[in-house]
């Protein structure tokens, strides 16, 4: 069934009451964003380590002489053979920014706690060329509330997104932004989870404006319903509430 159908006067009438109301959000975003910038920050004093392709690295190392950092964390543990889509979506809409990132004093660096050759595996077949490390063997995801001990997730009770939940897996998705200064310290400045990552998500920009909108309508009422790895599109497959990607040919208990 279509929308109302007028005439060009009254659709201009109407399209001009929900742009005061688009400016309104606008400016409030605006404000937000602002309120987001003088969040007080948290001094990182703990060592981290990373592994690189090159080699091993340190917090620091990962600004790439920029001040600013921003990471993404990647759902993929030790192991883990099937990728989130909802992660893979998130990173692919970097490609294309990743200069002008680079060029205004911000580096974006993607993380995973799985090792960096299962890393490079999946990296190289996705054609990704952002830097992704691995924090193997380090707590540093598990300090940023993005990763869990067997424990906690039998337990079903861990601190995510600043709530409890019951998190089900062992890898979360989030994003940790971190500020170096002149002397080298390193301060944690921001953090965000769930629906937080639609920030960079273009993609859902073009469709809100479509006429369809998001048109999740799939069992999961997400981006689970339709986004695929980018390199899977109409090659069948499935993906289980938790965004892992299993291809046609995946052989796994899940499908059984």
């Amino acid at each position: 069934m279509p929308n109302t159908i007028v005439s060009r006067e009254e659709w201009q009438n109407a399209r001009i009451a929900l742009l005061a109301k688009e400016k309104a959000l606008t400016r409030m975003n605006d404000e937000l964003s602002a309120e987001r910038r003088a969040l007080p920050w948290v001094k990182i004093d703990k060592s981290y380590r990373f592994d690189g392709p090159s080699g091993p690295l340190t917090l620091a190392d990962l600004f790439g002489g920029r001040s600013q950092l921003v990471i993404k964390h990647f759902m993929m543990g030790p192991g883990q053979t099937n990728q989130c889509v909802g992660c893979s979506f998130e990173v692919d809409h970097v490609e294309g920014i990743l200069v002008h990132l680079e060029n205004h004093d911000v580096s974006y660096v993607v993380v995973a706690r799985a090792p960096i050759a299962e890393i490079e595996t999946l990296r190289q077949r996705m054609g990704w060329r952002f830097p992704f490390v691995s924090a193997f063997g380090s707590d540093f995801n598990y300090d940023f509330n993005v990763s869990f001990t067997p424990e906690q997730v039998a337990a079903g009770r861990v601190f995510y997104n600043f709530r409890e939940i019951d998190p089900g897996i062992e890898d979360l998705s989030g994003v940790s932004v971190f500020f170096k200064d002149d002397d080298g310290q390193i301060f944690h400045t921001y953090s965000t989870f769930g629906r937080g990552g639609e920030a960079v998500l273009a993609t859902y920009a073009v469709l809100d404006m479509a006429p369809k909108g998001r048109n999740e309508t799939g069992p999961h009422h997400s981006l689970t319903d339709w986004v695929r790895p980018r390199t899977m599109y109409g090659q069948g497959g499935m993906v289980e509430p938790n965004g892992r990607y299993h291809a046609p040919t995946c052989g796994c208990a899940i499908h059984t």
